[in-house]
């Protein structure tokens, strides 16, 4: 589970972040502030996506390490699961090309 540490941690990034929006789209030509935008919401997106998927790895590979103890002959389904979360970094990755 996720500590309140670390759930303090990311809402302060975030109000930055929104604060570092501000203050780019108010000093920013109209062409300007699309190009800004782009590139907030391609940052927050990866970011989002790259956070998921490291929590999602870091839960399924521990199971997958600890099941693996019992049957080793199963390797290749655990392996799968931890994929799976890893493809959702991928995913942020590709949509941060397409946004940027």
């Amino acid at each position: 589970m996720v500590s309140r540490g670390v759930i303090r941690v990311l809402v302060i990034a975030m109000l930055v972040l929104s604060l570092a929006a501000l203050i780019v789209h108010a000093q920013a030509t109209d062409q300007a502030q699309v190009e800004a935008a782009r590139a907030l919401a391609a940052g927050i997106g990866f970011g989002l996506a790259a956070l998921g998927a490291g929590i999602g790895i870091g839960i399924a590979g521990a199971a997958s390490v600890s099941a693996l103890v019992e049957r080793r002959e199963l390797f290749a389904l655990y392996l799968v699961f931890v994929a799976l979360a890893e493809a959702i970094a991928i995913y942020g990755l590709v949509v941060l090309f397409i946004l940027y």
